[in-house]
């Protein structure tokens, strides 16, 4: 039976939770996702598991943060102040923004503190340092990659 490997377009559907138990993502009751492995698309580790599977297999994985949203860094935080927000928004502490990044991509953010008129934003994703819980069911391989010689 055919095996996923990098450059496969697949669908699978997933359940992925924390250490706790909490379920922070899930396809099922949707459509299942649709990827190709290899383009980066998804976290490292999630592309990873499914690498060997076989349409109709199921498996759980964990990943580690370093192959999931990675570690809590502090270059991704800083400061910008109140006057440097659009007018219409009035900032409060755990409050989703995008911001522009000098080359020109929107960057999530949540504002972590607000002292006076300086607002502390924070870039790291909310799941870094966290190590998830996927339980993964390839449906099918829908359009298999080329390899090598082909």
């Amino acid at each position: 039976m055919a095996q996923a490997k990098n450059g496969d377009k697949v669908k699978v559907h997933y359940s992925g939770r924390l250490s706790t138990g909490v379920i922070f993502d899930t396809s099922e009751g949707a459509e299942p996702l649709q990827f190709k492995i290899g383009e980066g698309t998804l976290i490292q580790g999630f592309e990873e598991a499914v690498v060997g599977m076989s349409p109709g297999e199921s498996k759980t994985v964990e990943i580690p943060p370093e192959k999931g949203y990675g570690l809590y860094r502090e270059d991704k935080v800083f400061q910008m102040e109140r006057k440097d927000l659009p007018e219409d928004i009035v900032p409060a502490e755990g409050m989703a923004l995008e911001v522009c990044a000098s080359n020109g991509v929107s960057v999530p953010v949540q504002i972590t503190d607000m002292v006076g008129d300086t607002i502390t934003l924070d870039a790291n994703h909310p799941l870094c340092e966290q190590t998830l819980i996927f339980d993964i069911k390839l449906l099918e391989i829908v359009e298999p990659g080329k390899t090598e010689g082909q």
